[in-house]
């Protein structure tokens, strides 16, 4: 029953900053684990960011440090990636994923937002 809808995606340009929201609902959030995570053209799906809603503790990939920022608004149910200093690598599907903390795989998905970064 969990449902995550992603937004804020589009049309960019290079150096451009965008952050993308995910609306997280049916779920007691607070024992949960949110995740962003991307897929490019032709590649595999792979790990962004991520935040434990009980601490507000951030993981990122090690390529993502730096111009990647994961937050999250308690009140709003809601998930925020920050991206700045666009590049069009970082053009791809950019999906919201959930999890319960204990377990180890994620399970919730969003549809996923596009955003792509115009050279």
């Amino acid at each position: 029953q969990v449902r995550l809808v992603e937004s804020g995606g589009g049309l960019v340009q290079v150096g451009d900053s965008v952050r993308l929201s995910c609306s997280a609902s049916g779920g007691t959030f607070t024992t949960y684990d949110m995740g962003w995570f991307r897929q490019a053209p032709g590649k595999e799906r792979e790990f962004v960011a991520a935040i434990r809603w009980v601490t507000g503790s951030t993981a990122y990939a090690d390529s993502m440090k730096g111009r990647f920022t994961i937050s999250r608004d308690n009140a709003k149910n809601t998930v925020y990636l920050q991206i700045n200093s666009l590049t069009p690598e970082d053009t791809a599907v950019y999906y919201c994923a959930a999890k319960l903390a204990i377990v180890a795989r994620y399970n919730s998905w969003g549809q996923g937002t596009q955003v792509t970064v115009s050279s």
